[in-house]
């Protein structure tokens, strides 16, 4: 088995934006020369997130008001009495939607399915530069 990890920089806007990444992991994927394998997908960074769904502004949309209506934005948060810093609900957030991700990979492409696309979500409260770390596990 071979190892091979890529990092993705992405600048974000902040505010439950939804980033489209399935083109850049693919291309790490092909780049990286293996088959077959496993793609894990890491953010390191506490206010984003990492999942699938179907990439069109309906669905989009309708992910960015579950979360304002699971996880308000305007509410009292102790972690904004603590640091000021006014992205309490950015952390609660991410921690629901999770960090990583893994996708198996076969003859050199995702495995994902027709309506299915890898997104990143940035939570946090202003615009900011985002990794994802890729690893590849394959042959």
């Amino acid at each position: 088995m071979t190892v091979v990890t890529r990092e993705l920089r992405l600048q974000t806007q902040g505010h439950t934006h939804v980033l489209d990444i399935t083109d850049a992991v693919q291309r790490a994927v092909a780049e990286s020369g293996l088959q077959q394998g496993i793609a894990t997908l890491f953010v390191p960074h506490s206010t984003c997130g990492l999942s699938t769904i179907e990439y069109e502004p309906g669905c989009v949309q309708d992910l960015q008001r579950l979360f304002e209506e699971w996880i308000p934005a305007d509410r009292d948060y102790a972690h904004n009495l603590r640091w000021g810093d006014g992205n309490g609900h950015a952390h609660l957030r991410a921690t629901l939607l999770g960090p990583s991700l893994t996708i198996p990979f076969v003859d050199g492409r995702l495995t994902l399915g027709t309506w299915q696309q890898v997104i990143l979500v940035d939570f946090d409260i202003r615009p900011r530069q985002r990794r994802v770390v890729v690893q590849l596990l394959g042959e």
